[in-house]
């Protein structure tokens, strides 16, 4: 079982900076895949960028390719989501996920979700 929380959203001005951080706790943690992903109200859940184990193969969507920048520290067992630039259309709550084997960009197959974080950009 897989715990995940997230923290680091907030409010911020178009072309300004965050990070969010979730926190992955477990007894049986592993070594999953690690993604995120974020919706707006009356929108799908959208595949945002995810990372491996190693931390050596990424990837993201097209939309936030070149702004985002998604990393992780094993050892706190932490991921982080580094986002520059921010637009108006990045608002959206903001989740993190999880899931075991390859690197996947569909939610369906991401077993483990925390409870997400707002992300709120003005313009």
């Amino acid at each position: 079982q897989v715990q995940l929380v997230e923290s680091g959203g907030g409010l911020v001005q178009a072309g300004g900076s965050l990070r969010l951080s979730c926190a992955a706790s477990g007894r049986s943690f592993g070594n999953p895949v690690m993604g995120w992903f974020r919706q707006t109200p009356g929108k799908e859940r959208d595949f945002v960028a995810a990372i491996t184990w190693s931390g050596d193969s990424t990837v993201y969507a097209d939309s936030v390719k070149g702004r985002f920048t998604i990393s992780r520290d094993n050892a706190k067992t932490t991921m982080y989501l580094q986002m520059n630039s921010l637009k108006p259309e990045d608002t959206a709550v903001y989740y993190c996920a999880a899931k075991y084997g390859s690197i996947r960009f569909q939610k369906a197959a991401y077993a483990y979700w925390g409870q997400g974080t707002q992300v709120t950009v003005s313009s």
